[in-house]
């Protein structure tokens, strides 16, 4: 089984809030003692954290639950509840993490040591002491904590390379990769030798460093599942420079031409904005016999088929095995790359907004509808908030709630909808029935 993994959905839990507490001061010469539950702690958030050791998502595959610890319970004393610590999970650079259940991208993480809260903790609840009024001086009334974000997470590793290397199986990338670093790709004569992207650093003779990626072989149809289909494809989508290799003595029996035109569609088929990077053709194996005929005739066509306007590719013959004209490749991508900006994979718009986790001020506060059995249901974030930090061990509490409620208008949307006095009144599992 292969040891890379570039794609992992997960499961992350922020935890929740402390339950605010009810207590009351009860010195012996403290007389009518007043309020004194303290507020509960804030819970986890759960924080992903870029390692620059990390390779692959691999502790993704048999790890898929992350959840924070959640805050403690306030105390007597008015003393506050210990916050919880944050959970950290490292993840390689190069992870984009999406939420799985919108496809809205929360974050690219690139450099190391990149921090990203993915689910923020909930605060705590407020203990009697915050409940104190002049007119009520000695509340019964605490909240429970706030519940933290729990959400769905699909991660997906580009790996960060300068350079991509493309082309079909058997053109000679894993061979070229091994000659210009010390990287050790599977080398054989026979198709998809190589099934997982290998990485590996240039450093030219004028001083000059890079990183190649060597990305498994394209056929025909790639961008639509053929061979190992996308599954590689996204990590090219980082690199600055394609390095496309053409096997130019034809060994495979395929024309060079057609090779070069099939590769570059299935690029632009699986992403348009690929085609903006600068190419340069690898024209490799110039040691076998007819190499030299075939870049005759490569050139050529490429001559007659291109735009007057747009500049043409270079074209740099070498050979890997005899390491022929290798200087003068990468001592050419360096320069080009000198001159290359970066790519933005992702604008501002396909980014979500990380905002206050919280219920959207814009939505609809509540909403009714009609269960199977007649009863009302209430839903929705607001009122499924207040809900879950009522705590309903006290009746204080209970009527409290009972009018936020009538506050946010619920008795009469219900009493529009035709609720009548007696009918039951659902909010997740618990019932009441409707009093009018």
């Amino acid at each position: 089984m292969s040891m890379f993994l570039d794609t992992a959905k997960i499961k992350v839990k922020a935890g929740n809030g402390g339950d605010g507490m009810v207590a009351f001061r009860r010195e012996k010469y403290v007389p009518n003692g007043g309020p004194w539950g303290g507020d509960g702690g804030r819970g986890g958030n759960v924080i992903f954290v870029v390692d620059e050791g990390l390779r692959t998502l691999m502790d993704f595959r048999y790890n898929r639950h992350f959840k924070a610890q959640s805050g403690e319970k306030g105390m007597t004393k008015g003393m506050h509840g210990r916050g919880a610590e944050d959970l950290i999970v490292h993840v390689p650079q190069g992870t984009t993490v999406r939420d799985a259940e919108t496809g809205k991208i929360l974050t690219d993480l690139i450099e190391n040591g990149q921090k990203f809260i993915v689910a923020h903790g909930g605060r705590g609840g407020r203990g009697n002491i915050r409940f104190a009024t002049p007119k009520n001086p000695a509340p019964e009334i605490s909240e429970n904590g706030e519940p933290g974000q729990e959400r769905e997470l699909q991660l997906e590793l580009k790996i960060l390379a300068d350079v991509g290397l493309v082309g079909f199986p058997s053109v000679g990338k894993s061979t070229l990769l091994s000659v210009i670093t010390s990287a050790k790709p599977k080398i054989g004569a026979y198709h998809f030798t190589t099934i997982v992207p290998n990485l590996g650093m240039v450093r030219t003779q004028s001083g000059e460093s890079f990183a190649v990626a060597d990305l498994p072989g394209l056929i025909e149809g790639a961008s639509q599942g053929v061979g190992l289909g996308t599954q590689f494809l996204r990590h090219i989508e980082r690199t600055r420079v394609i390095l496309h290799v053409i096997d130019m003595s034809a060994s495979e029996g395929r024309n060079p031409y057609e090779d070069y035109l099939a590769i570059n569609k299935e690029l632009e088929s699986y992403n348009l904005r690929l085609m903006e990077r600068p190419q340069i053709i690898v024209a490799n194996k110039m040691d076998m016999p007819d190499s030299a005929e075939n870049l005759k005739a490569f050139k050529k066509k490429l001559a007659e088929n291109y735009d007057e306007f747009d500049e043409l590719p270079q074209i740099f013959p070498i050979s890997s095995l005899t390491k022929q004209g290798l200087s003068i490749l990468l001592d050419a991508t360096a320069e080009l790359l000198d001159k290359t900006p970066e790519f933005l994979l992702y604008d501002e718009s396909e980014m979500e907004e990380e905002a206050y986790y919280g219920f959207d001020e814009d939505a609809p506060a509540f909403d009714i509808s009609r269960d199977d059995d007649a009863a009302w249901v209430l839903s929705g974030d607001k009122l499924e908030k207040l809900f879950v930090m009522t705590n309903f061990d006290r009746e204080e509490a209970v009527m409290k709630f009972a009018r936020q409620l009538r506050g946010m208008g619920v008795d009469e949307a219900l009493r529009a909808r035709g609720a009548k006095d007696g009918d039951l009144v659902r909010i997740g599992n618990f019932e009441f029935e409707f009093v009018d």
